[in-house]
């Protein structure tokens, strides 16, 4: 079966072009050009993946409202920003609702492509996952239990994104061992730069200092990656 992707996006040339593509690499595409005519949609039945641009007609800020909707409804359908806007603010804010990738629109088709197969398997591997005997790692105050993909510290739930999720999950099998920004992101079975990876980094590291003020579980390693304190094992 093909997989689904919803792209909202409210340009139509640009729109177009993306649809195309898409169902060139055989996926099903649902192309809305506004945030409320893909909104009553996609609550309906959610896709495989969706990719919403950030800024959809008289709404500048659409696709941030949209994503922050979808997250309602799931915490692991993958979600792509696309914007024409490149800078950290935006990065940053996209992923602090709960988007998994943000793609700018000078990028080549190829290269969200990628990013697209990317999301899909992993997506695929979570699904595989969760059939298979629960996992659970602990770690000093710290509990991650991998078929359900739910985090607790001090019996207090951390509520992440897959993708936050899987690179939390890579610095915990090893304390204190570094892992670079590639294995960080190989971990998550995505492709991202290297400022998309600290973005994610730093937004774990917030979710646990809002549950506890002392958190040093992530440390920097300068020059090389971060690493999980190995005190906290």
């Amino acid at each position: 079966m093909k997989k689904h992707i919803v792209l909202v996006e409210d340009e139509p040339a640009i729109r177009d072009n993306y649809r195309v593509a898409l169902e060139r690499r055989g996926y099903r595409v649902s192309a809305h050009g506004d945030r409320p005519a893909a909104w009553q949609v996609l609550r309906q039945e959610l896709p495989d993946l969706a990719i919403i641009d950030v800024g959809l007609g008289d709404e500048p800020e659409g696709g941030f409202s949209l994503c922050q909707e979808l997250r309602g409804l799931s915490q692991t359908l993958p979600i792509i920003f696309l914007t024409a806007r490149d800078s950290d603010i935006d990065s940053v804010h996209g992923l602090r609702l709960g988007a998994d990738d943000y793609v700018t629109k000078d990028m080549s088709m190829e290269h969200l492509l990628a990013r697209v197969t990317a999301l899909l398997r992993r997506a695929d591997a979570w699904a595989e996952a969760l059939q298979k005997t629960e996992e659970v790692i602990q770690r000093g105050r710290l509990s991650l239990n991998v078929d359900r993909m739910t985090v607790d510290w001090d019996n207090q739930p951390i509520d992440l994104t897959v993708t936050e999720f899987w690179m939390l999950h890579s610095l915990v099998q090893h304390p204190g061992h570094v892992r670079s920004r590639d294995q960080l992101m190989d971990a998550a079975n995505t492709v991202l730069d290297d400022n998309t990876v600290t973005s994610h980094i730093k937004r774990i590291r917030k979710k646990f200092i809002q549950a506890d003020a002392a958190f040093d579980g992530i440390q920097t390693a300068y020059g090389m990656g971060y690493r999980w304190n190995a005190h906290e094992a």
